[in-house]
């Protein structure tokens, strides 16, 4: 065992003797490399000298590396500690002066400036096997440097997916201030248009990160912005810059699992979103009772529902904008609306219940749908008048 650990650690005398040449002359070629980026990198020279200064320790520990890399060339190599100090030596200083992509420049720069200039630094008998090794160490290098743009989407793409997640909910807790535009903004929210909530189940099997990606090509597909996230098996997403509410949610329903969608009412802005919220959330928790709603289906077409389960805004929406109009008409509609649910939804029926001509009830029909947008003689609706009948006579409120 020890005579095999003395062999790894025995090197060879003219690598080694390359490698001391090469060292000699890492001053020599950094100084050619900052040349190089004077003239080719248009970036390089909009910095200041001391970003300039953290820049060649950079291009310098570049070179080094390229040269203790080839002093170990016969040792195993482990590609996250060529990764490490390959780009470990850009200080947490240059952090948003130069990008990742850049620093890659910088990296690459060194190799063509080290690989140009062995010729001069070596002699005939040495250069051709220094210059396959770099061109060795560049396609590790390439590797590196896809591991660790890896690394930086895995950590960007993480960052995105909780700042997202605060955005969110903080529309759906109504505290959608400056800051948490600002953050919208630069998750890509372009802030145009009208805003509306839609929620659903979360698809079974299937990756957070892809299944928002998948949203948000469909949005992007309708000219949509959107903003996701789930909370436990519910997924939300905020769509921007929609026109009309039920054809912005058709855009995306392929993405919700299975069960009922539900979009909220359209507001102006990411601001005023939590309104959609508000009533896409009662509309969800509630939309059990409708198995054969369509889907999407609107919070507006779920309001029975909504206020059975106990939903005051659905409540108070269905008596001051459906049974307060009807009682605050001329004539009897109230009356005559009751008088047509008691007969089963007979025009004769309940002409003869108040002694008038069925053709006087059916005129009264149409205004009712006229005044609440609400038709008698469809079953859907007719159980939503039933509702606001109820409801109220149960508020006593007197016709405005």
């Amino acid at each position: 065992m020890g005579g095999q650990r003395g062999t790894a650690r025995r090197r060879d005398p003219g690598r080694e003797r390359v490698a001391d040449a090469l060292a000699r002359s890492t001053g020599s070629l950094s100084r050619a490399a900052m040349a190089r980026m004077e003239s080719d990198m248009a970036w390089f020279r909009d910095l200041s000298a001391e970003d300039r200064s953290w820049v060649g320790l950079i291009v310098q520990s570049g070179i080094k590396g390229f040269v203790d890399w080839y002093r170990r060339a016969d040792d195993h190599h482990d590609g996250n500690a060529l990764a490490v100090s390959v780009f470990g030596a850009a200080p947490r200083a240059l952090t948003g002066v130069i990008n990742l992509r850049q620093t890659v420049d910088l990296v690459r720069l060194s190799i063509e400036v080290t690989e140009s200039s062995i010729d001069e630094i070596l002699g005939a008998e040495d250069a051709p096997a220094v210059h396959a090794a770099v061109l060795r160490y560049a396609r590790e290098v390439a590797f590196a440097t896809a591991e660790v743009y890896a690394r930086a989407a895995e950590v960007r793409g993480a960052w995105d997916a909780r700042l997202e997640a605060l955005v969110v909910d903080a529309v759906l807790r109504s505290e959608a201030d400056e800051s948490v535009l600002s953050r919208a903004n630069a998750l890509g929210w372009g802030a145009h248009g009208d805003v509306v909530v839609v929620l659903g189940s979360v698809p079974r099997e299937q990756a957070e990160h892809h299944l928002f990606e998948e949203v948000r090509r469909l949005a992007r597909a309708a000219d949509m912005d959107a903003l996701c996230a789930t909370q436990g098996d519910r997924l939300v997403v905020v769509l921007g810059g929609v026109q009309d509410a039920l054809k912005g949610a058709e855009h995306v329903v392929s993405a919700f699992g299975p069960g009922p969608v539900v979009v909220g009412p359209i507001t102006s802005d990411l601001h005023h979103a939590h309104l959609s919220a508000r009533a896409a959330l009662s509309a969800h928790r509630s939309a059990g009772g409708w198995p054969e709603a369509p889907r999407p289906v609107s919070t507006a077409d779920l309001l029975p529902e909504r206020a059975l389960a106990g939903d005051g805004h659905a409540r108070r929406h269905l008596v001051e904008e459906v049974y307060l109009p009807l009682a605050g008409a001329r004539g009897t509609l109230v009356e005559t609306l009751s008088a047509y649910f008691a007969s089963g939804s007979s025009l004769e029926g309940a002409g003869r219940i108040l002694f008038v001509h069925p053709n006087t009830v059916r005129y009264r029909m149409r205004q009712v749908s006229d005044l609440t947008g609400y038709a008698p003689g469809t079953p859907r609706d007719a159980f939503a008048l039933q509702i606001a009948l109820v409801l109220g006579r149960q508020s006593r409120r007197d016709a405005l």
